[in-house]
């Protein structure tokens, strides 16, 4: 399978989706060299944020190495991420 989804920054707690995902697709991305492959727990559309780690409620969503908000609820690996459960 080839890559769909970029991670910036090997802190970052989400990637973004170069194709729209389904629940159950993989996200795959490159991490510290290597492939890495989450599967998807919901619709993710192109261009967004999935998260490839547990983020807990109240947690600092990492991209670009940047905190870009907080999650308003528990995110799984897998979830997209968004105003629904992202508050910045």
């Amino acid at each position: 399978m080839l890559i769909n989804a970029i991670l910036i920054s090997d802190t970052d707690t989400v990637v973004t989706v170069t194709r729209e995902l389904s629940p159950g697709d993989e996200i795959i991305f490159m991490s510290k060299g290597k492939r890495a492959i989450v599967k998807a727990r919901s619709s993710i559309p192109i261009y967004h944020k999935a998260a490839i780690k547990q983020i807990n409620q109240g947690e600092a969503v990492l991209k670009y190495g940047e905190i870009i908000g907080h999650a308003t609820t528990a995110i799984l690996p897998g979830e997209h991420v968004h105003t629904h459960n992202l508050a910045t």
